[in-house]
């Protein structure tokens, strides 16, 4: 079975006990997916491009007629 890797949250919270996707302590400790990095405790790409929300959360709203 493949391992599936956990991606860090998008901006760091900065609450006192730290999350196993925190940005800021995924850098520290190495784990960072290649092609991030952090400033200013949110999570962006080297490469300048946007980071794309998930899909997996997402519902489609009706439409009100």
């Amino acid at each position: 079975m493949a391992k599936t890797r956990k991606l860090p949250k998008r901006e760091c919270c900065a609450s006192k006990s730290a999350c196993g996707r925190c940005p800021l302590r995924m850098l520290k400790e190495g784990t960072l997916p290649a092609g991030y990095t952090v400033k200013k405790r949110k999570l962006v790409r080297t490469d300048g491009k946007s980071i794309q929300p998930s899909k997996k959360g997402k519902k489609k709203s009706a439409k009100a007629a």
